[in-house]
């Protein structure tokens, strides 16, 4: 095995890189890490001095890949002839990665906000904070929902770099602002629910969700 990702199977941008992985079906070396536990965070730090996960390293080419969008696009290197996630069209291309970094920076960035909120001191938190960033994944709810009638996916017809970015975002965002008063987002979500790649997904991070600090709806997935 030559592709290590370093991951945690509960972040969400984990999430997206896991989800790029089993569209394309390429087989990896999982290597998990709990940044609570010295032993394994050093482990990350010595591959990427930052600290951040996911990274993908490529052992076969000595290459350290950070960053969830960059390493989605590596994988679309590594299988040219597989559908790609990332459109060879530049114009595609582009509606893609406008897509992603939407999702990444205003539905994804404001959860963790709120979640990092969660977790603070009583004494430390922002609440004022937390409601902007609510009105956020508000705002990008419906500007969302006013685009997705137009495609398929969120990027176009096909199942793209800016979909793997949605799925977690969304999953997580909707347990804090509810999907289900934007009819167009809501009917895209249940299209993501019902991907083999999300799914799997949803369901292998289902053992850590003692993890998170925010209730579950009662009849979450």
């Amino acid at each position: 095995m030559t592709l290590r990702l370093f991951y945690h199977p509960f972040a969400s941008f984990c999430q997206k890189v896991l989800i790029a992985f089993y569209e394309k079906g390429i087989a990896f070396e999982r290597v998990p890490i709990d940044l609570g536990d010295r032993e394994q965070r050093a482990e990350l730090e010595r591959v990427w001095g930052l600290a951040k996960f996911p990274v993908l390293r490529d052992e076969a080419r000595d290459l350290t890949i950070p960053e969830s969008g960059v390493i989605i696009e590596y994988l679309d290197r590594l299988t040219p002839d597989a559908p790609l996630l990332v459109p060879a069209d530049a114009d595609s291309a582009m509606r893609a990665r406008i897509w992603e970094r939407f999702f990444d920076n205003y539905v994804a960035a404001p959860v963790t906000k709120v979640v990092i909120d969660e977790l603070r001191p009583a004494g430390r938190r922002d609440p004022h904070g937390v409601e902007e960033a609510k009105g956020l994944l508000a705002t990008a709810y419906a500007l969302f929902d006013g685009e997705i009638g137009k495609s398929g996916w969120a990027a176009g017809e096909a199942f793209s770099l800016a979909d793997c970015a949605a799925a977690p975002a969304l999953f997580y965002a909707n347990t804090m602002v509810p999907i289900a008063g934007h009819p167009r987002l809501a009917s895209y979500y249940e299209r993501l629910l019902g991907r083999p790649s999300f799914r799997r997904v949803i369901d292998e991070a289902r053992p850590h969700r003692h993890l998170y600090p925010l209730p579950w709806p009662g009849d979450y997935a």
